[in-house]
């Protein structure tokens, strides 16, 4: 049965993409059979793209990126734009197809965990039914304290602790980013806070993905780790290959965001 890691971020722009393509290489490279995909997307499919080429174009397009929108807009906002109405059930059934061809999928997400891609869900409602693991990209910079907490509270509220937080170096550092992983990780604590560098303005592209993914080994390697440590709280492999969880914790993330009704 495969296992199922879903890549989140604080925002958009957090490096959710360069840390998927460089875990995908890693695990490739060192025998896990893994797949990436990217369900929802607007503006452009570059991203998918990247995933796709990394590995060998083995996910079809409706797998690998099956709700892309060219508006670059919320997902919600395009579908309805598009006079599309994506439920989450119709969101989780490609996730699902692609877990049951691979040992491992990387599911990037689209956006923070909170912006919308259905009527009435998210990556938060997501997570809680297919019951993950959890890795959280945030930007090295000042405000990334109150935005890697606030992702973090509310994936507790829905019962989810993530394996890992990861700090995605900025091209100009402010000072911020001396001391923002020894606070988070104080702050965030038991859950580990690792720091990848700033790899460069090209660092998503293939060559140097593989190049950098080497580089980073060691660290690639602890994140694997960690996201080997267990089932997050209250999920069980079985729930998170079939889709259902424990009314408990998807009802907990119901009561963590209030969302409109649409």
């Amino acid at each position: 049965m495969s296992q199922v890691v879903f890549i989140t971020g604080t925002d958009t722009g957090a490096g959710k993409t360069l840390l998927s393509a460089l875990l995908l290489r890693h695990l490739r490279q060192t025998g896990v059979q893994a797949l990436a995909m990217k369900p929802f997307a607007t503006g452009s499919q570059a991203d998918s793209r990247r995933l796709s080429r990394l590995q060998d174009g083995m996910l079809p397009r409706p797998l690998l990126a099956p709700f892309f929108f060219a508006d670059p807009v919320a997902p919600l906002v395009a579908a309805r734009q598009a006079r599309r109405r994506i439920t989450l059930a119709k969101a989780l059934a490609p996730i699902q197809a692609a877990a049951a061809r691979c040992e491992l999928l990387l599911v990037e997400g689209c956006g923070g965990l909170l912006a919308p891609l259905g009527p009435g869900y998210g990556a938060l409602e997501i997570i809680a039914r297919l019951r993950p693991r959890v890795l959280v990209a945030a930007r090295n910079r000042l405000g990334v304290l109150n935005h890697a907490l606030l992702t973090l509270r509310a994936l507790r509220a829905a019962g989810v602790r993530p394996a890992a937080v990861v700090l995605m170096g900025c091209a100009r550092p402010d000072v911020s980013a001396r001391t923002n992983r020894a606070l988070l990780a104080e702050l965030a604590a038991p859950v580990p806070v690792v720091e990848l560098p700033f790899l460069g303005r090209g660092a998503s592209g293939e060559a140097a993905v593989k190049k950098n993914a080497k580089k980073l080994k060691k660290t690639l390697a602890s994140l694997r780790e960690w996201i080997k440590l267990g089932a997050v709280a209250d999920g069980s492999a079985t729930a998170a290959r079939s889709g259902k969880s424990r009314k408990g914790p998807l009802t907990a993330a119901r009561k963590a965001v209030v969302w409109p009704r649409f």
